[in-house]
């Protein structure tokens, strides 16, 4: 009988309307002085009492309970601002250090799943601010995941925009959102450059692998030139030393031509013609020359018949 009465004065007290407001109003009120002192375990865990088990409707304690989170996960150095990471200061490349700056993953996803039930909303205030933050993060995602930095890195100029939508006056939205326009365009211009660069190095490239094709073949056809130059100057010296040969043969043929026709002349002619130079009467140079002519034959004639003749050993030589 007892328990059943502790079991109802239980549920009287939690569903008390009354009972319900005070403890709210506590509840709301330790969170906030949490959040303020800097404990943001402490507010997170009053929030998801006041949030969660209270079931409590209230859109701005639920942004301060993402707000809290996301200082557990990323530290509150600039919440809601873009400053800092663009120069890369917070740029993960190791899982290590990518712990160390998330802090615990359920911090992350609490302020993840706030953020994105306090943008859809009625209060457009609050709704702005949401999406600011969820842009923050989106781009944080960018830097810590490279892979996938440019979804992030449009998501997170998306809920930039969204942000801005909703509250045309939120200031850091629109510096956010203008910050990540320029630094967007300084990628594509970045990109730009380096394929600029890439393919001036690649026309170079194809230029120095041309000149150097021209200055081989150059090379080859001076090279051919040369060769043929000096086949032409061997076949042109060995022609010049062909001709001179001949010239050489035919003087030779010739001068024994000549000497032969010199042993062939008559030498009653040439005594003839010596009688002639010397003045001698024509008749008195014929007479000089058939006793000559006579006595060759007598000698001739004299010659013959003793070489018919067998010498006699039996006699004397005289």
């Amino acid at each position: 009988m007892k328990y059943l009465l502790g079991i109802l004065l239980l549920f009287t007290s939690v569903t008390d309307p009354v009972t319900k407001i005070a403890k709210s109003n506590k509840l709301k009120k330790q969170a906030s002085e949490a959040y303020n002192e800097g404990n943001f375990e402490l507010a997170i865990s009053s929030y998801q009492q006041l949030l969660d088990s209270l079931e409590v409707d209230d859109d701005k304690a639920r942004l301060n309970l993402a707000n809290a989170a996301y200082i557990m996960s990323y530290g509150g150095d600039n919440m809601g601002l873009l400053s800092g990471i663009s120069s890369g200061e917070t740029m993960v490349e190791d899982t290590a250090a990518l712990n160390a700056i998330s802090g615990e993953l359920k911090f992350f996803d609490i302020a993840d799943a706030n953020y994105k039930r306090v943008k859809d909303s009625n209060n457009k205030l609050l709704a702005s601010m949401a999406h600011n933050q969820l842009g923050v993060i989106s781009y944080k995602m960018g830097e810590q995941s490279p892979d996938e930095k440019e979804s992030f890195t449009q998501s997170a100029l998306g809920n930039f925009k969204k942000a801005l939508l909703s509250n045309p006056q939120n200031d850091q939205a629109r510096y956010n959102y203008e910050l990540l326009k320029k630094l967007i365009r300084e990628q594509e211009e970045q990109e730009q450059d380096q394929k600029d660069q890439n393919k001036d190095q690649e026309k170079k490239d194809d230029k120095d692998q041309k000149d150097q094709e021209k200055k081989d073949q150059d090379k080859k056809d001076q090279e051919k030139k040369d060769q043929e130059k000096q086949d032409q100057e061997k076949k042109d010296q060995q022609e010049q030393e062909n001709q001179e040969q001949k010239k050489d043969d035919e003087e030779g043929k010739e001068n024994e031509e000549q000497k032969e026709g010199e042993q062939k002349e008559d030498p009653l002619e040439k005594l003839k013609e010596k009688l002639k130079e010397m003045n001698i009467p024509l008749e008195k140079a014929q007479m000089i020359l058939e006793a000559m002519k006579n006595n060759e034959t007598q000698y001739v004639q004299q010659k013959k018949r003793k070489a018919k003749q067998r010498k006699d050993n039996s006699k004397p030589d005289w």
